[in-house]
């Protein structure tokens, strides 16, 4: 198995383990591969850092457990706080801005917005966040 960082359209980077190289170029060339965040199927290899051992006695860093239980509790904790949030998809740039501008009544929305999209939300000073940890949309939830 070999990981690779890769990179959306929208410049999102995530992480994939494939069989082998072959086997990412044949998966990427037919289309099968899509950003987790976006669904952007415009995807490259993103810059590496490479894995390099300590020297000597040297410490590693945080064993693969802890960081496991950092990120199990980082997922606990973001969705604890979607549980009274309305997925609102694509249209989140529009809902949040309409509810900035007093067009709809105020409620906890997440969704999805392009770079763009929410680089044009915190210009125009409505109050967004990006989420820590990539959602499932619930169409796409098994």
């Amino acid at each position: 198995m070999i990981v690779f960082d890769l990179r959306c359209g929208n410049a999102h980077v995530f992480e994939a383990w494939f069989a082998s190289s072959d086997a990412y170029a044949e998966q990427r060339g037919r289309g099968l591969i899509e950003c987790p965040i976006c669904s952007d199927a415009t995807i490259e290899k993103a810059v590496m850092a490479p894995n390099i051992a300590p020297k000597g006695d040297r410490p590693a860093g945080p064993a693969p457990e802890a960081m496991k239980a950092a990120l199990q509790a980082m997922a606990q904790a973001q969705q604890a706080a979607l549980a009274n949030s309305e997925w609102v998809g694509s249209a989140f740039a529009d809902r949040a801005r309409a509810m900035h501008v007093g067009d709809a009544e105020p409620a906890t929305i997440h969704g999805q917005a392009t770079r763009a999209e929410a680089k044009a939300l915190v210009d125009e000073g409505v109050p967004v966040a990006p989420l820590l940890l990539p959602v499932v949309p619930p169409e796409r939830a098994n």
